[in-house]
């Protein structure tokens, strides 16, 4: 089972981060790099990937005379899509426990961020020709 893990945060939040000491920025990479491996290793690893900052985003909400139609940049929101991990998964307690593993990677002085981490399951679709 494909699940997306995905980690949200704030501006604040982001802020934040930047201010961190190097020493608690690399700690903390560290432990996401160290688990992505074991991830890989056991053959659970799809994806990952940090995104830009919103400013960089644009909502696309049509087409006008084939050219999309964009609202600007990102609206303002409370929270915003930081990055995510896909994984292949025999059940949905083992996303769980890695989306945990995720949040509890340390900030500063080494204490667990705590980060909300959603799960989400891949919607499954039976293959075409075989619904009833």
């Amino acid at each position: 089972m494909k699940y997306i893990l995905l980690m949200s945060g704030t501006k604040t939040g982001v802020d934040a981060y930047r201010a961190w000491s190097k020493n608690d920025i690399d700690a903390h990479r560290t432990v996401l790099t160290s688990l992505n491996r074991e991830l890989a290793a056991s053959g659970e690893f799809v994806a990952t990937q940090g995104l830009a900052a919103p400013h960089e985003a644009k909502v696309v909400r049509g087409l006008q005379e084939g050219v999309p139609i964009t609202d600007g940049i990102f609206p303002e929101s409370k929270e915003f899509l930081l990055g995510y991990w896909i994984v292949d998964v025999a059940t949905p307690e083992r996303a769980y426990e890695i989306a945990g593993r995720i949040a509890v990677a340390p900030g500063p002085g080494g204490v667990a961020t705590n980060m909300p981490i959603e799960v989400r399951q891949f919607a499954i679709h039976a293959p075409a020709g075989t619904e009833s």
